[in-house]
């Protein structure tokens, strides 16, 4: 297992291995992260609210950073499965924050999404990262 990372060498790890993301850590704790991605004008529906794909990006990344957050910078790390609900719609104009939580480093994991400045469940999520299970919660601020 290599060092923990701080949280600015996680966001200079995601922009060298993985550009495209528009999401970044803002927080590293214990067994967690919190990340934000700033929804774009191209990544809204119809009807101004944010894509699903967005929605499944900033969980998935939220479980990422968290589990490297705690084995250390591992570009092989990899989700074998997503899953999610969606609950409600999350609106163009606010960031789509992850809070991942984990419960076990090699069972369960825990992601809620927000939007806004209020917390509102947008969606449940559960994923896998290879041996990792998640579950996780999309929430929206409002």
């Amino acid at each position: 297992m290599s060092a923990k990372p701080t949280v600015e060498e996680l966001n200079a790890f995601f922009v060298r291995e993985f550009p495209q993301a528009r999401v970044r850590v803002d927080e590293l704790g214990h067994c967690s992260a919190k990340v934000r991605h700033e929804v774009g004008d191209g990544e809204l529906r119809p009807g101004g609210t944010v894509s699903g794909p967005v929605m499944m990006t900033t969980a998935d990344v939220a479980l990422y950073a968290a589990i490297l957050g705690e084995i250390g910078l591992i570009a092989l790390a990899v989700t074998t499965n997503l899953n999610i609900n969606f609950l409600r719609k999350p609106v163009a104009g606010r960031d789509i924050i992850g809070v991942c939580s984990l419960l076990n480093l090699s069972d369960h994991y825990f992601t809620d999404l927000k939007h806004g400045s209020q917390i509102r469940v947008v969606g449940h999520i559960s994923n896998n990262g290879g041996a990792v299970r998640a579950k996780a919660r999309l929430e929206s601020f409002n």
